[in-house]
């Protein structure tokens, strides 16, 4: 096969699991997701007081949930209802290919339109750190994907995998306030330093943060892999 072909097939490939991603209800969460930004940037916008990047930074989480939700969740469950989970777990590892292709292309289209939705931000009311701001986001939402992808093949069903993570999610949002300082906080925003802490101590903080949300990481993916040798378990 020549090199010409390999990349028409890898194309034809992207192509057809970019319609499985987004395909069926996911629409709904994208619009869901981009009317909720824009209504807090049209309240910033009309507001007196101008934001910063760490009000920008909290805007931006919930988009970002709302876009992973439905393609990571129900990725199984859809292969499963449209009876292609057999085909796909009748191939020897064909399905870590295809999960793994269909979560790295969930990721790459949730980065990009964090970068197009930072940018809205920075043309209509504030001047951002874009890359920064990008970047630091991807990490508790990377963490959400890879634990939404851990339930999804330890449940094998879309709606209980959703319900656990929305359990979560609310457990991790309501400790937040509790453990605003703490390196355990999911959702810790590392551009509000707060007052009485010295900003290298914060640093730290948010460095150990990273590094605990980056094992937890590798480790729902793992996790998620080998849950996937378990063909008898899914068909």
């Amino acid at each position: 096969m020549s090199i010409s072909e390999r990349i028409g097939l890898v194309l034809k490939i992207i192509n057809y699991n970019l319609k499985i991603v987004f395909g069926n209800k996911f629409i709904y969460f994208l619009l869901a997701a981009v009317i909720f930004y824009l209504i807090i940037v049209a309240v910033f916008l009309f507001s007196n007081n101008t934001p910063d990047t760490a009000d920008m930074y909290n805007s931006l989480l919930f988009p970002g949930v709302l876009i992973l939700f439905y393609p990571i969740i129900y990725n199984i469950q859809n292969d499963k209802d449209s009876r292609m989970l057999e085909i796909i777990f009748g191939i020897p590892n064909y399905r870590y290919k295809v999960y793994l292709v269909r979560f790295g292309i969930t990721l790459l289209f949730l980065l990009g339109l964090l970068i197009i939705l930072a940018w809205v931000a920075v043309f209509s009311i504030t001047d951002l750190q874009v890359a920064e701001i990008v970047y630091q986001l991807m990490y508790p939402l990377v963490f959400l994907a890879c634990m939404s992808l851990l339930f999804a093949t330890l449940l094998h069903n879309g709606n209980s995998a959703a319900v656990i993570m929305v359990i979560i999610g609310l457990l991790f949002w309501f400790l937040s306030n509790p453990l605003e300082k703490s390196k355990w906080n999911l959702f810790i925003n590392p551009f509000k330093i707060p007052s009485e802490i010295n900003s290298i101590i914060w640093d730290k903080t948010i460095s150990q943060n990273r590094i605990i949300l980056s094992i937890c990481i590798i480790i729902s993916l793992l996790w998620s892999l080998i849950n996937l040798q378990r063909r008898e378990k899914f068909v």
